[in-house]
């Protein structure tokens, strides 16, 4: 038996431009708003975005983004916003420490 030799030949190639990869996932911002509702006063809203608006913060935690409307600032200063899911139910929860008074049926509330 004899062993086979291999050979190989090494060329010099000009540089190769470097294509960009795209994200597996796109993600979209959540916008977090209140509005004038219910018996009470205000009512959360949440609302997709793709960009922060000028008078908009922003809250980056963990790579996800929460933008804050401008009228929803000074009332969710301090706010802890979780996602619960129960046997019932699958909802955003707002733990907000500035809540003067909240209707029956935990609605709308007022600050």
């Amino acid at each position: 038996m004899s062993a086979s030799m291999v050979r190989a030949t090494v060329r010099a190639v000009s540089k190769r431009k470097i294509l960009p990869t795209r994200a597996a996932l796109t993600l979209i911002g959540l916008k977090v708003g209140v509005r004038t509702r219910g018996c009470n006063g205000l009512t959360y809203t949440l609302d997709y975005a793709k960009q922060k608006e000028s008078c908009d913060e922003e809250v980056q935690q963990d790579g996800v983004r929460v933008f804050i409307a401008k009228k929803a600032q000074l009332t969710l200063l301090g706010t802890e916003m979780d996602f619960v899911e129960s046997k019932l139910s699958s909802e955003f929860v707002f733990n907000n420490p500035n809540i003067k008074g909240m209707c029956g049926c935990g609605e709308s509330f007022s600050v």
